[in-house]
């Protein structure tokens, strides 16, 4: 059994940021050689998650729209009252998403359905410097 870790880097926005990585992540797995096995994909931080999602701008609108009813900014949050830094509203949205991913690779490829691409999103209420830990685990042929 084959592991290679990576560390992927990016400077985001804030305010429901949306990042397609997965051309980012396909590197790293063509990097690690592995043609059976997987992919975890990791987000330290509370306030980031990663999903996949066609990466079309009219859902990611949608997507958007959807995390913002769930989890509205201008609202009371515990957290804001606590911390005073007023991202209350990302920490929701965040762990309602999650901080990784597990996709299976066959044949050396991801195996991603035709329009689903593997993205970022930073909830924060301020500009971030992201990492993305990517872990490719599995055998070579």
């Amino acid at each position: 059994m084959e592991y290679h870790s990576a560390r992927l880097s990016f400077s985001t926005t804030g305010q429901t940021d949306v990042i397609d990585i997965t051309g980012h992540v396909s590197k790293k797995v063509q990097e690690a050689g592995v043609t059976d096995g997987q992919v975890l994909v990791f987000v330290p931080g509370s306030t980031a998650a990663l999903t996949t999602i066609e990466f079309e701008g009219g859902v990611i609108e949608d997507l958007k729209e959807a995390v913002s009813r769930v989890a509205p900014e201008g609202i009371f949050y515990r957290h804001d009252a606590r911390w005073g830094d007023g991202n209350g509203y990302a920490h929701v949205r965040a762990a309602l998403l999650g901080p990784s991913l597990t996709i299976p690779v066959v044949g050396g490829i991801m195996v991603l359905g035709t329009w689903q691409q593997i993205i970022l999103l930073d909830f924060d209420n301020r500009p971030r410097k992201r990492h993305v830990l990517v872990q490719v685990s599995g055998v070579k042929k």
